[in-house]
């Protein structure tokens, strides 16, 4: 099983460091972008796991995959914001980034504003839809039962604070089984955000918190396109093509709707190299050390054993990004660097929306849009 990375804090020269990381909750309004860009009617965002760019799109594993960004938009430069995945599902959705949050702990709770703030603010709908969650509203760390499929990492909405505590809002996070119903009925959401299991993210490794249960169905892979490593590929593959058509078939795909296909970060390779167990640290658009400095507070190290001491930059790695615009031109291909951060811009620019943290910085996080267009 792979070790949780996570950051400890070893000193105060760290915590002085911090005012210089940590994003102010930047809200910056601005008029909503006219034209091909306003007539955006839906978003969908499939955020699949732990592989970069180079190991999926070309991939014989991946087909449908490489097939998609080959019809479709293509960002060619897009990197995940940080390692490991809480972060990056955070900063997708709020425009921050917390130093002394860069983990997995599902106790992390933030209450910063966010994606589901501004949505609901300009009057419109939402709907995050889990695979293997059990419940609609489920705020456990895993699903109980003999593996953990679900977990609360893959589902920033859960970590918000006026989330949790609104039984209104917790009632649009609901198991991935709704999602075609949901998109069939005339009140389906402008916004959907779908992550699935770790079985078909590509994460695999499904690990249970009760003790006994075996890193089955679906193991992690050691090498690239290893036995487990082409199994995940192959079932995300999948995933994605089942996602694909649900969405493109339904009745809420109208007007120039969009499915963005990400992966939250690079690949894990567990090597302790000079990039810690990360293979690429690699990154763009204030990540740690690509806009902002200091690249990590002095102090900091990210493996739990401290043995391996890393501050150097720290970006997520260069990640596949497909852009499936309904309206879109076909195939085009975008060198532009993005992240996380601008997917959030791109959001709030086509949908009039303010700016939140990072997504604020328009200097060094541009907007998605040219991907968009007809």
């Amino acid at each position: 099983m792979r070790p949780t990375p996570t950051l400890v804090r070893l000193g105060a020269s760290a915590v002085l460091a911090l005012a210089a990381l940590a994003p102010a909750t930047t809200v910056i309004a601005h008029s909503p972008t006219s034209g091909d860009h306003a007539a955006v009617k839906r978003i969908f965002v499939i955020m699949l796991e732990n592989h970069s760019k180079n190991t999926v799109i070309g991939d014989p594993n991946a087909p449908y995959l490489t097939a998609l960004a080959a019809a479709n938009g293509e960002a060619t430069n897009y990197y995940g914001v940080t390692h490991p995945s809480q972060p990056n599902y955070i900063a997708a959705i709020t425009g921050q980034l917390d130093i002394n949050q860069m983990n997995d702990n599902a106790a992390n709770h933030f209450a910063w504003p966010n994606l589901v703030d501004q949505l609901e603010s300009a009057g419109r709908t939402w709907g995050a839809y889990m695979e293997a969650m059990p419940s609609a509203g489920y705020t456990g760390a895993t699903a109980p039962g003999s593996v953990a499929l679900y977990t609360s990492k893959h589902n920033p909405f859960v970590h918000m604070d006026d989330v949790v505590s609104s039984p209104a809002r917790l009632a649009n996070i609901k198991p991935y089984t709704d999602l075609a119903a949901d998109l069939a009925s005339p009140q389906a959401p402008d916004f959907v955000w779908i992550s699935p299991d770790q079985c078909n993210d590509m994460h695999g490794g499904v690990y249970a918190t009760i003790a006994g249960h075996p890193e089955t169905p679906c193991p992690y892979g050691n090498g690239v396109d290893d036995a487990n490593d082409a199994a995940l590929k192959h079932k995300a593959d999948a995933f994605v093509r089942s996602a694909v058509h649900t969405i493109t078939t339904s009745r809420a795909w109208t007007g120039n709707s969009v499915i963005f296909v990400l992966a939250d970060e690079s690949d894990f390779d567990g090597a302790a190299t000079s990039t810690d167990l990360w293979a690429d640290v690699s990154g763009c658009c204030d990540s740690p050390g690509y806009g902002i400095a200091p690249a990590l507070p002095a102090g900091y190290v990210l493996i739990d054993n401290g043995s391996h001491p890393w501050s150097g930059p720290f970006g997520g790695g260069k990640v596949p990004a497909i852009v499936i615009a309904r309206n879109g031109k076909g195939h085009i291909t975008d060198s532009t660097p993005y992240n996380h951060y601008s997917l959030l811009r791109t959001i709030e620019q086509v949908w009039g929306l303010p700016y939140l943290g990072y997504a604020a910085d328009g200097a060094n996080v541009r907007s998605m849009t040219p991907l968009l267009e007809h």
